[in-house]
């Protein structure tokens, strides 16, 4: 394409030139360096433009990369606006979760103040209601209560488990009076005391069997004393209802004493 153009430069210079003559050499001479010198020129002219225009792709290459670097740098831009407008969201959310931690915290020392005293007299009503309850288990009754009363002080509990424990000690005592149980311990009678197993049905009735020996009984709630029952079939109805306690056999009906005028041992 180059030397193409080239012979169209020199075709186009000769048709300007004007014309010599045949007979004069000096002026063939001239010319040649002429057409020579034009020629050069035009392949200089050539280079420099090739030079030019590497350039020039050199410059636009250059200019693209800048673009394209600019445009790369809108996008991190407007991701960084919309992760700034996630925070300040979220920023404000949590502004707003301290106003209502701290509003919770004023309302919980209110609280406290007010539901140690009714904690307190919740343990002083049970242990009441335990007094005037059925004599059953009594030890672990009345250990259960000194444990709340020591536990209510303690600067090492929270409020809330001084809460749970007082519900549960209620939880258990309303538990007794839909169970029966059977256990060993100590039965006083006057001033003598004696090993024996206790069947307690609900809170409707406690009787007992005293260990090694055929007497038997129940507790009088009317009365609070013990009351001696005779052997013979109340002796089979106590034991049976203590095997049903204990799960040696199979849940049946079982009769419980609960009234003096029931055969009771003269």
């Amino acid at each position: 394409m180059s030397r193409t153009w080239h012979s169209l430069l020199i075709l186009a210079c000769l048709a300007a030139s004007p014309t010599f003559s045949q007979d004069n050499p000096s002026q063939d001479t001239s010319s040649a360096e002429t057409i020579g010198e034009i020629e050069q020129q035009g392949i200089e002219r050539t280079a420099e433009g090739r030079q030019v225009q590497q350039q020039v792709d050199k410059l636009h290459g250059e200019s693209r990369d800048l673009v394209d670097e600019y445009y790369a740098h809108l996008k991190l831009v407007d991701g960084l606006k919309l992760y700034n407008a996630m925070l300040a969201r979220q920023l404000n959310n949590q502004l707003e979760e301290i106003d209502i931690l701290q509003t919770s915290i004023a309302e919980v020392a209110t609280v406290e103040r007010q539901i140690l005293p009714i904690m307190s007299r919740m343990i002083d009503g049970l242990e009441q209601f335990i007094g005037f309850d059925v004599p059953f288990l009594m030890e672990e009754r009345q250990d259960r209560v000194a444990d709340l009363r020591s536990l209510l002080p303690r600067a090492d509990v929270t409020v809330a488990e001084k809460t749970r424990r007082v519900m549960e000690a209620y939880q258990i005592e309303n538990d007794y009076g839909r169970t029966i149980e059977a256990y060993r311990g100590k039965l006083d009678l006057g001033t003598a005391s004696f090993d024996a197993d206790f069947l307690r049905v609900g809170r409707v009735a406690l009787m007992y069997r005293v260990v090694g020996s055929d007497d038997i009984g129940f507790w009088d709630q009317n009365d609070k004393n013990w009351v001696p029952l005779s052997s013979g079939r109340w002796r089979r109805y106590v034991d049976q209802g203590l095997k049903v306690a204990r799960q040696e056999v199979a849940p049946e009906l079982i009769s419980v004493a609960i009234d003096p005028a029931q055969e009771v041992q003269r």
